[in-house]
């Protein structure tokens, strides 16, 4: 995900709590939030995932135009794969029988996202490993890394997200 700013508004910190169900007042309550710890409203945890509705090449957000938005009802829906420059899926997950998927999600938070930050990316790989699986053949895992700084370049939260890839397709006898 390569993000350029991603600007924390309270409007936002509150629908993506209300969205998650959590209804906790450090949310959205700023008199609450100012008695808080934190000293203000924060933001949930996960939240810097919404930072993808700001990347311009975010594949799972309909795009307009062309073939008509991606789910509208005129394409059966579900993620599409994505496609290499030679027409193959990629294999990096989230479906679309591209012999990968996201397998796990970490975030390790510096301090609270807060309103008012100014969080921009900056993405690297991680570790990569394999394992034998019993009816996949070698498994790929390897990590991305993320980091969100704010305005000031203060690390806010580093995001690591880990994918596997099948070496062929589970077999399902």
């Amino acid at each position: 995900m390569a993000v350029g700013k991603f600007p924390i508004e309270a409007s936002h910190i509150m629908m993506f709590a209300r969205s998650i169900g959590d209804d906790n007042q450090i949310y959205y309550d700023e008199d609450y939030a100012k008695e808080a710890e934190t000293g203000g409203v924060i933001a949930p945890p996960t939240f810097v995932q919404a930072s993808a509705q700001f990347d311009p090449e975010y594949g799972l957000r309909p795009k307009i135009g062309g073939d008509g938005w991606f789910g509208s009802g005129g394409k059966p829906t579900g993620v599409r794969p994505r496609e290499d420059s030679a027409g193959g899926s990629d294999g990096s997950g989230g479906g679309g029988g591209g012999g990968g998927l996201h397998a796990e999600q970490r975030y390790i938070y510096h301090r609270h996202p807060k309103v008012g930050d100014v969080l921009t990316t900056t993405n690297k790989p991680g570790k990569t490993w394999e394992k034998e699986g019993k009816r996949s053949g070698k498994l790929v895992f390897s990590e991305s890394i993320t980091e969100y700084r704010d305005q000031d370049g203060e690390l806010v939260v580093t995001a690591i997200g880990t994918g596997v890839r099948t070496e062929r397709p589970v077999d399902q006898g």
